[in-house]
């Protein structure tokens, strides 16, 4: 009969989407329900891992900073692309060798260019 169709195939993953929503809504549900609510004036005040703040709220940051950080993810990366070349090593043979040694001098060829435009110093 038409609209009565129930795809029981997809049942599990129903199950699986309603179980993961409880156990992601559950945790902070009951935290708000059970924490205590006392909330006096140090409690609300703004601290730096149980410091008080230095500075203004609002400063901002060096541009060199969030260049030397996207750098370092860069690299940090592309180095993440070395762990599987070093364990297949044995089985990926002379071509596998050669593309890691393109792949290197294209990461060298970055690293220089950074270098000479000065900006990973930090001043």
């Amino acid at each position: 009969m038409p609209g009565t169709y129930i795809p029981l195939n997809y049942l599990p993953v129903l199950i699986i989407l309603i179980v993961a929503t409880l156990v992601g809504l559950l945790p902070l549900l009951l935290g708000i329900i059970l924490r205590p609510k006392r909330y006096y004036p140090l409690k609300l005040t703004p601290y730096e891992s149980g410091n008080p703040p230095v500075g203004e709220p609002q400063s901002k940051f060096s541009v060199r900073f969030y260049i030397i950080a996207m750098l370092f993810v860069v690299f940090d990366v592309e180095a993440v692309f070395l762990y599987p070349w070093a364990v297949a090593y044995d089985r990926i043979g002379l071509y596998g060798f050669i593309e890691m040694i393109i792949f290197i001098f294209i990461l060298l060829i970055g690293y220089i260019y950074v270098w000479e435009k000065k900006a990973l110093e930090w001043e």
